[in-house]
């Protein structure tokens, strides 16, 4: 998992499973290997009778003989049911999301198996008359403007953003009916939603949109100064014609 946050830019699934798995440790195994300043923290708080009772208090024989039994067993039963997990780690076909044994105690988990280099984006767009200018809206991460570097954002995780990736992959607009809602409160300008993006394209200006849109472009990384080439591979929503607030309002409500 720390080689993964290493070397990816969205580790919070990582961080999500190392946090877990802290809480299977011994409590006593967990004091010997951190700073002593953390002990001092702990002594100033209420668990400092806890922490002192599993320093100074030894386990019986018995007692510790059973746990090393206990871990010692499962460790070299984990290790047989995964072997033909690292086996399929370091095949060239490797399988996502599958078990390896009949029980399903041994599996392999990957949220993305290939690492592509082009995306499919969603870009909104929003315009006070129907014959333009429509000026784009750019989020604090997702790619939008083809002059932005991305963002270092270990180990946070912007969902909004991740949203609208999930949704320019999962189909039509009718999969993320989120999305209406969303489109409605740009419109609106509510400044809760618009201060989840990176600016508001109307910021400043005496008049808001009237006319909303989504479409669709396939990015890649660039060759020339830019850091991405994108170009417009249809329409999302709508397909034809317009959408207002009147609309979307009407959508929500059905």
């Amino acid at each position: 998992q720390l080689i993964l946050i290493l070397s990816g830019n969205l580790s919070f699934l990582n961080w999500l499973t190392i946090v877990p798995s802290i809480f299977c440790l011994d409590d006593r195994f967990l004091l010997r290997r951190i700073p002593r300043f953390f002990h001092r923290i702990a002594f100033g708080t209420k668990a400092a009778a806890f922490v002192k009772n599993l320093e100074t208090s030894p386990f019986s024989p018995r007692s510790t003989f059973v746990r090393r039994t206990v871990s010692m067993t499962f460790f070299a039963l984990m290790a047989k049911l995964n072997v033909n997990v690292v086996r399929n780690l370091l095949s060239r076909r490797q399988l996502m999301n599958a078990s390896f044994d009949p029980l399903r105690l041994a599996n392999s988990y990957g949220a993305f198996g290939v690492v592509s280099e082009e995306r499919h984006e969603l870009i909104i767009s929003s315009a006070q008359d129907v014959t333009g200018p429509w000026r784009e809206y750019e989020f604090k991460i997702k790619p939008g403007n083809v002059a932005r570097t991305p963002r270092f954002i270990s180990p946070y995780h912007h969902r909004l953003d991740w949203q609208m990736w999930i949704s320019s992959q999962i189909g039509g607009i009718e999969r993320s009916p989120w999305m209406y809602s969303f489109l409605l409160k740009l419109l609106k300008q509510e400044e809760d939603v618009v201060s989840l993006l990176a600016s508001d394209p109307w910021s400043g200006d005496k008049i808001g949109p009237k006319y909303i849109q989504v479409e669709k472009f396939r990015y890649k990384f660039a060759k020339t100064d830019r850091y991405w080439e994108r170009e417009k591979t249809g329409r999302y929503f709508p397909r034809q014609g317009i959408v207002t607030a009147d609309m979307l309002a009407s959508l929500i409500n059905d």
